[in-house]
């Protein structure tokens, strides 16, 4: 199946039952906040971050909901398929926008099937290696790899998220091979990388700060534009000699396709309040967060554009599901 910015403009309403979508007072009942990830992962905190607000605003509980597994799909596809009018949710790049081109099986396309509402923060990933490996610069990395192919073991979120495409993308343009090791989470990713069992991971920001300051873990490069604020000593991929086009991990706020336009739009102007509370604001940054909030066309021309590179590279390297 291709899809195509048109495709994820239309955001087809879900045949449901008048009580789900209808007008009445919204919400009257208790809200259901899915998160593909662990309890403790930057999904996770980027969830509890605003679900407090929402309690406060809209008069209900907020019970989040985590569903991990699967890369983060089994989650989405939970979020894509609620019909009970009250159900949000909270995933990654990959399951959120690419899921259906790596798999065309999958039980949901992101494209048709979630109603994007809010991008909630963006994350630089780091390109993160183990101290045994004899790298200290980014192309001092590539240059082991390329001498030394399928000795390097890497960690991902999971196949087709952001964390496998960027290292998969490096290999092919770099030309070095490397072995996938796809985890349920970062945090178990990161506990392999650092007793060694990996080698390398590219990791959000937010998931492997305290392993960099600690020591315990070394970075070699940031994959955004510019330096990263948090480990501000750390240079960028190109800073490092590789040619690498800047990529960022995402989390975002998504409702199932046919929820009103309307309640989508107070949703995400909450949700920015919600992250807009110094204190709030504050603590996701410390943890490698680049706060954002957003409006839901914001978030959805940047879907747009991760399935136009993203996919691009999926299809121009033959991904597929492992396992």
């Amino acid at each position: 199946m291709t899809i195509t910015r048109r495709g994820l403009a239309a955001l087809p309403a879900l045949a449901l039952p008048a009580t789900a979508w209808g007008q009445a007072a919204w919400p009257d009942r208790p809200l259901r906040m899915i998160v593909a990830f662990p309890g403790g992962s930057t999904p996770d905190l980027a969830a509890r971050a605003v679900a407090p607000h929402f309690q406060q605003v809209f008069g209900q509980p907020v019970v989040v909901d985590n569903r991990a597994g699967g890369g983060g799909h089994i989650g989405t596809e939970a979020i894509a398929r609620a019909t009970d009018g009250h159900t949000l949710g909270v995933t990654i790049g990959g399951p959120g926008s690419t899921a259906k081109i790596l798999n065309p099986a999958l039980g949901y396309d992101p494209a048709t099937d979630l109603a994007p509402v809010s991008l909630l923060a963006r994350l630089p990933f780091v390109l993160a290696t183990h101290p045994s490996v004899p790298a200290r610069t980014a192309s001092e990395f590539v240059a082991y790899a390329k001498a030394n192919p399928g000795r390097i073991s890497y960690a991902s979120t999971g196949p087709g998220t952001l964390s496998h495409l960027v290292m998969e993308d490096l290999a092919a343009t770099q030309g070095f091979e490397a072995v996938h090791v796809p985890y349920r989470a970062v945090g178990q990713a990161v506990l392999d990388l650092v007793a060694g069992r990996i080698q390398a991971f590219f990791a959000a920001t937010g998931g492997v700060l305290p392993q960099v300051r600690e020591g315990t873990v070394r970075a070699l490069a940031v994959t955004s534009a510019e330096r990263f604020a948090a480990i501000p000593d750390v240079p960028t991929m190109r800073e490092s000699g590789v040619n690498a086009d800047p990529a960022v991990a995402w989390i975002g706020l998504f409702a199932p396709a046919g929820m009103p336009a309307d309640r989508i739009a107070r949703i995400a102007a909450e949700a920015g309040r919600a992250l807009a509370v110094p204190e709030q604001r504050r603590a996701l940054e410390t943890a490698g967060f680049v706060v954002v909030g957003s409006d839901p066309a914001e978030f959805q021309a940047l879907l747009a554009s991760d399935i136009a590179r993203w996919g691009g590279i999926i299809r121009r390297l033959g991904l597929r599901p492992e396992g």
